[in-house]
């Protein structure tokens, strides 16, 4: 058993050797100090806007540290538990297996953080789902997709908020877009961007027929206030309206719900979640910030255009990942080829392989575990 133990500690010790160049410690280290004696010795820093970024950035680099110390730091805990065990130390036999679980689970942990460097990476996300053609059976799809990222965010400890919704005419969820808010929100969840197809017996079909469902999931990194997005006033159409859902849920009695559209790009965003028209705005309007960063990016970068062109066809052909639960269970994402028949675990939000896969086949890297 320990033999097998060893071997794993070996390996790992060996990836966390090849951290030590890409973590760059000294140079983070010198970073963190440097905006520490901004913060002393300028007497105007706190009131500075870029100031925010600054102190965003510092905690943000603190965090990462602290998580290559507490990498390193169990590492020599297991070779201190190694040295007692060769010394004849046989009761450490247990803390050698449990520590090395605990490492392994911190380097894949870490390793995603080495990948997450994007600028947007560590922001909350913004995330939308919209349900394909086929009525009750595609809105029914759309809401089995918003619970698998609900239970998602429960399980990682990410916080959910809905920003809006739009109820299908019988079941279902016709459009939702929500809030996925905690560190590298954006960053794991922006796997999950592209159209999710579905093929079952369904349930709404009374000669028990197997239907295909199709729905697109949009994910958008939330833009901070200090970033610079130019919004101007006379470019937005406010409108004001009572939400509502079906049945009657949800509905106010005073137009508390706001639409806004930004007339030079056309990009139009609602939110009706919150019964307060003041609220509504701000959460439309930070939806706003992220969609005309994205359009900003997309204009900048025609390859990254192209692809979420190819989205807009929420149907065959365009999709990432298939979820099959009839006539066999099989989860597969369509780029990396990763697949698990434990349909009922990735529909409970067991969706960290899935994401881990992505991300290490996104930045070129094999994955071991495929």
């Amino acid at each position: 058993m320990l033999e097998e133990i060893f071997k794993e500690i070996d390996e790992l010790n060996k990836k966390i050797t090849s951290f030590i160049p890409a973590v760059k410690e000294d140079i983070l280290q010198k970073k963190i100090d440097s905006i520490e004696q901004q913060s002393i010795n300028d007497k105007d820093f706190w009131s500075k806007k870029e100031s925010r970024h600054l102190l965003k950035e510092q905690s943000s680099i603190k965090k990462f540290l602290d998580s290559y110390r507490e990498l390193l730091q169990i590492q020599e805990d297991i070779h201190v538990l190694n040295e007692l065990y060769k010394e004849g130390e046989t009761s450490v036999e247990q803390d050698i297996i449990d520590t090395c679980k605990t490492l392994s689970s911190k380097v894949a942990e870490f390793e995603l953080k080495l990948i997450l460097n994007d600028q947007h990476d560590i922001n909350n996300a913004i995330v939308t789902i919209h349900s394909g053609a086929g009525g009750t059976e595609a809105d029914d799809w759309a809401s089995m997709l918003y619970r698998m990222y609900n239970r998602w965010a429960e399980k990682n400890n990410f916080k959910l908020e809905i920003l809006d919704q739009l109820d299908g005419d019988e079941a279902g969820i016709k459009s939702i877009t929500f809030n996925i808010i905690g560190e590298y929100g954006f960053g794991y969840l922006k796997s999950e961007s592209g159209i999710h197809r579905l093929v079952r017996i369904s349930p709404f079909d009374s000669q028990n027929r197997r239907h295909t469902s199709f729905a697109s999931v949009f994910v958008l990194p939330e833009i901070d206030d200090d970033f610079e997005i130019e919004i101007n006033e006379a470019d937005l159409r406010i409108d004001t309206y009572r939400a509502g859902g079906a049945g009657g849920q949800h509905v106010n009695t005073t137009d508390s719900a706001v639409r806004i559209t930004h007339i030079p790009s056309g990009i139009v965003v609602a939110c009706q979640n919150e019964r307060s028209q003041h609220k509504n705005k701000a959460s439309a309007m930070k939806i706003l910030k992220s969609k005309l960063y994205e359009y900003e990016m997309n204009k900048r970068n025609e390859a990254k255009e192209k692809m979420e062109d190819s989205k807009t066809d929420i149907g065959w052909g365009n999709q990432i990942r298939s979820y099959v639960m009839h006539p066999y269970k099989m989860v597969k994402d369509l780029r990396t080829r990763y697949e698990t028949g434990n349909i009922d675990a990735v529909m409970d939000g067991d969706l960290n392989a899935f994401i881990r896969h992505y991300l290490l086949f996104a930045a070129g890297i094999e994955n071991e575990s495929k």
